[in-house]
């Protein structure tokens, strides 16, 4: 993801939902001067004490507190499906760029979220199949990820193409990369259901 943003004479970016700040780190570490901000006081506070030189704040992408145009990149990481007003969260995240920057996205597939909560299941058999149910119904869902409970909200991808292109971006990029040296028997899996999707969206000069 980060491999798209070297070379291009970028020199501020926002991270939205930046976590612990690893994506922070990296852009610092290519001359991106980066903010990341998160609502959750204990990963700020990691990600400043990983780097302390670094500049993270508290804050939620509904609400950036920020003027208009001040980024020539923002970042949004598997952080749109936590968000539950997502098209405040969209406009917001492009008022902050300036006048031909990038919105880069990494997201959940809808294939996947639409799953949720169950995923993979055995059917009659003992096989092992992804139902996939009510997909054009958002719906905020109790998922576990490494013992953590988190609520993570299923959109059809229509939704967010549709609030992307009203915000008269433009579309330079769209993937659902495979795992690269994953175990065999997991990479199948993302190949039967695609996990997560990349997009790169330009807004336009003015």
């Amino acid at each position: 993801m980060m491999g798209g943003v070297r070379d291009r004479g970028l020199r501020t970016a926002l991270d939205v939902g930046c976590g612990e700040g690893r994506f922070c780190r990296m852009l610092g570490a290519i001359g991106i001067k980066t903010v990341g901000i998160d609502p959750t006081e204990a990963l700020i506070r990691h990600a400043r004490q990983q780097d302390p030189e670094g500049d993270y704040r508290i804050g939620r992408a509904e609400a950036l507190d920020f003027p208009d145009r001040s980024y020539d990149l923002v970042i949004s990481y598997l952080t749109l499906i936590d968000i539950p007003d997502i098209r405040t969260a969209i406009a917001e995240m492009c008022r902050v760029l300036v006048s031909g920057g990038t919105l880069l996205i990494a997201n959940l597939t809808s294939f996947n979220t639409a799953g949720q909560p169950n995923g993979w299941v055995r059917d009659a058999d003992g096989n092992p199949r992804f139902y996939i149910d009510h997909y054009m119904n958002e719906r905020a869902d109790w998922v576990s990820w490494r013992g953590i409970g988190i609520h993570n909200w299923h959109r059809p991808l229509s939704t967010y193409m549709s609030l992307l292109l009203d915000q008269g971006l433009e579309l330079r990029h769209f993937s659902e990369p495979m795992p690269v040296g994953a175990d065999p028997m997991k990479a199948e899996w993302h190949r039967r259901v695609p996990y997560f999707l990349i997009m790169e969206w330009q807004k336009p000069v003015s």
